[in-house]
């Protein structure tokens, strides 16, 4: 089985081809074809070749399936006795992408 590690948003993915993975959004619309060139480390059956620190002509395709946004994050800051209260919320926008292929 084939796989490999990814960088993307600043974050590391493990991925195989068919893979659907979550990552910080990028700059595409559904249905465009995406490109990881932050490839980390590539193995195929026993053959593990790790990057110093990117592995060299390797490029992992994807597709983007969709653009959405994660669940809400509430952050809520209180000081006792004072009657200070804030209540803050967000919500990451993320994108779906399904893995094609890794190669060259």
């Amino acid at each position: 089985m084939a796989y490999a590690i990814i960088r993307s948003g600043g974050k590391q993915y493990r991925v195989s081809p068919g893979q659907i993975i979550t990552v910080e959004k990028l700059a595409a619309e559904p249905g465009e074809k995406v490109t990881f060139g932050d490839v980390v480390l590539v193995a195929e059956d026993a053959k593990v070749t790790a990057g110093d620190p990117i592995a060299s002509g390797v490029i992992v395709r994807g597709e983007v399936m969709e653009q959405f946004k994660d669940k809400k994050v509430i952050a809520f800051k209180y000081k006792r006795r004072k009657g200070y209260h804030r209540t803050i919320g967000h919500r990451r926008l993320l994108t779906r992408v399904k893995i094609e292929s890794i190669g060259q």
